[in-house]
């Protein structure tokens, strides 16, 4: 069964300054009960506890990458980025659309500096805190306390983002 939705002017103009600075721009139009979305967390559990296994969340692995003394996180982002491009070419070549016939949209990028500030405070971040988004919710539920501080800081850049987001370079 497919669905076609129709978008309004005022909706299209907001979809085409999303796409600018935005990852993510496919919202679906389907209303679900709050239940539905539960597989979604399971699905996360598994992939923290893969992440936790694999010692992706290491501090230390962490630490070894940047210090350019082993392969390991290199590996294993390398491996994500040609898994994720070869997704990316096959949704694109075969215009693939969701489990309930919606179109999957994703725009073209431009570069533009806002993607080297961000990038450098990123990996500043991340070499200093040994965390970055994904990982760091499987290290706070393997224990270690003190990435609480980190996700706090994540949130507040976050918001600080938000906040500024109209006076920041795009």
């Amino acid at each position: 069964m497919q669905h076609t939705f129709q978008q309004t002017p005022a909706a299209t103009a907001d979809l085409t300054a999303r796409e600018l600075d935005a990852m993510c721009v496919n919202e679906s139009e389907l209303k679900h009960p709050w239940w539905y979305n539960l597989k979604y967390s399971a699905w996360g559990i598994l992939f923290g506890i893969v992440f936790v296994k694999a010692e992706i969340v290491s501090w230390f692995r962490i630490q070894e990458m940047f210090r350019f003394e082993s392969f390991h996180m290199y590996g294993v982002i390398g491996t994500a980025v040609v898994v994720g491009a070869i997704s990316v070419l096959l949704i694109k070549r075969l215009k693939a659309r969701t489990i309930y016939g919606e179109e999957i949209h994703i725009p073209n990028k431009t570069f533009n500096k806002g993607q080297i500030y961000g990038g450098l405070l990123f990996g500043l971040g991340w070499a200093i805190t040994g965390a970055c988004p994904g990982p760091l919710f499987a290290q706070i539920g393997a224990g270690y306390g003190v990435i609480l501080v980190t996700f706090l800081s994540a949130v507040a850049g976050t918001w600080v983002y938000g906040r500024f987001r109209e006076q920041l370079p795009h």
